[in-house]
């Protein structure tokens, strides 16, 4: 048994553990000259690419970014904000305020009206005179006492773009324009007696942009009724409308058409009875725009005898304050040398959707009388 006990340890020393010291160097100078060097060049390998190859290209990355953002995402975020503050600036805003003047103008009318209805309640609308109706219209003036009223003490009944019957087109526009649905012989029959008359470069009758017939059947209208009359005096005024052209040599035609009618100029002339001014009945006021005005003491009258205090609103309070304002600045009958108009008119606004000329001046007539 020692024998091979013996033999046992003696084959582990010699051999086994030759082998296993062996084995180990091995090892060793494998991980010594083998793997360490190779784990050293993957490391040094890895740095390498890191720095020479995943840096640049993350610095790419974000220097590229950087790049889109300052050079696309920046300028569209800028562009959609502009666009945005400009949608709002000129479409929403601009809605927005539109929709308010809807809902805010019904209300101020509503409150306007209400005014005037409590100062008709407290006030009334008699003035000297109002008493007074003539049994005929047609010839209301040939009633009064012709030597001894002068002409600034006469009320003149008058209407608003006179000639304007039939403008436009009907239903479509003319309810845009229409400020009166008799012709000119209608109206002077029932008893007007101060026309206002507008007309375009053609001699057609307008209205803004709206037109009409020819100037010739306004005129006609006004010979046709002095015609018919013996002591009927009217204040025939006749303009070029805003934002058109006179009609060419329109002082000729005119001058021709009413030459045997017309009351010359004259400042005197409102002193003087109408059995002094009578039988010439027709006091025709031509205010063109470009062209020359009557000369004083001429067949016709320039802008300066009818003046008036149109403005552009269709409030009926604000109307009538500017009518009450304008009437304290003029000077007193006898020493007035023009006639001065009162205009019981409102003006469709073209921000609200009321437009029609009859709805807005509805607000009024009802109570025309405290105009007066």
């Amino acid at each position: 048994m020692d024998f091979f006990k013996n033999l046992a340890d003696s084959f582990v020393k010699e051999v086994v553990d030759p082998t296993v010291s062996f084995a180990e160097d091995s090892a060793r100078t494998v991980a010594g000259e083998v793997v360490d060097p190779t784990v050293s060049f993957a490391e040094d390998s890895a740095r390498t690419v890191v720095r020479e190859v995943v840096d640049p290209t993350v610095a790419f990355v974000e220097d590229s970014a950087k790049t889109v953002v300052r050079e696309v995402v920046d300028p569209t975020v800028a562009f959609v904000e502009d666009s945005a503050r400009t949608v709002v600036r000129e479409v929403i805003d601009p809605a927005v305020a539109f929709i308010e003047t809807q809902f805010q103008r019904p209300r101020d009318v509503i409150e306007q009206e209400k005014i005037l209805d409590n100062l008709l309640a407290s006030n009334g609308s008699r003035f000297p005179g109002d008493d007074y109706h003539s049994p005929d219209r047609k010839n209301w003036m040939s009633l009064l006492s012709c030597e001894k009223l002068t002409l600034n003490k006469i009320v003149w009944p008058g209407t608003h773009d006179s000639a304007t019957n039939g403008i436009g087109i009907d239903v479509v526009t003319r309810p845009l324009g229409e400020c009166q649905t008799l012709s000119i012989y209608e109206q002077l029959v029932r008893g007007t007696r101060l026309l206002d008359v507008r007309v375009q470069e053609d001699r057609h009758i307008c209205h803004g942009i709206l037109a009409s017939y020819n100037v010739d059947f306004a005129i006609d209208d006004v010979i046709r009724f002095l015609s018919e009359t013996h002591s009927e005096i009217i204040i025939l005024e006749i303009r070029t409308e805003y934002g058109h052209k006179d009609p060419p040599e329109f002082e000729i035609y005119l001058t021709n058409k009413l030459g045997q009618f017309l009351i010359q100029q004259d400042d005197n002339l409102f002193n003087k009875s109408l059995s002094e001014i009578l039988p010439k009945r027709v006091i025709c006021i031509w205010k063109p725009r470009e062209s020359p005005r009557p000369s004083r003491g001429g067949l016709l009258w320039n802008s300066d005898y009818l003046k008036d205090n149109w403005i552009d609103t269709d409030l009926p309070w604000t109307k009538f304050q500017s009518n009450m304002n304008h009437l304290k600045d003029q000077p007193s009958i006898s020493s007035r040398r023009f006639f001065y108009r009162v205009e019981n008119t409102l003006t469709p606004q073209a921000d609200n959707v009321v437009m029609w000329v009859r709805p807005v001046t509805d607000r009024i007539r009802r109570i025309a009388l405290v105009y007066d």
